[in-house]
């Protein structure tokens, strides 16, 4: 068995995680800087160098990227499928704060709630609820 780890790089990791911890009501678990690492160059030290945060059950992880820039892009989305609709909406509504919505969260005809958005940082979500809720 495998487990898959979302991995989301960023201009500013801690920052961008710091936000999805309090959208998600999640905790930050461990932030590793290149200063850690031996022979880092002096002008990436203060980068993230890996950083792992917990929210709605799974555990994230991210870094500073450092050697190419970041382009937002529409190949992928994270999904998030919470038990009660309370809680998808809570995310939704937090993740979209300063962001877009693609999706408005609603009904749809196979019985869940879902709706999709592309947060302020340029990660596209799709926030939705178990079947039937």
């Amino acid at each position: 068995m495998a487990r898959l780890y979302p991995y989301i790089f960023s201009n500013d990791a801690k920052k961008q995680a710091e936000f999805y911890v309090q959208a998600l009501q999640g905790e930050m678990i461990n932030v590793q800087t290149y200063s850690d690492a031996p022979e880092a160059a002096k002008e990436i030290k203060d980068k993230v160098m890996h950083l792992v945060f917990q929210a709605a059950g799974i555990h994230f992880f991210m870094s500073d990227s450092v050697k190419e820039p970041i382009q937002s892009g529409n190949q992928m989305d994270l999904t998030l499928e919470f038990e009660t609709e309370e809680a998808a909406r809570n995310a939704f509504d937090n993740l979209s704060n300063g962001g877009k919505v693609v999706m408005p969260f609603e009904k749809m005809f196979w019985g869940s709630m879902f709706g999709r958005l592309e947060d302020s940082y340029g990660v596209r979500w799709q926030i939705t609820t178990q079947m039937g809720e």
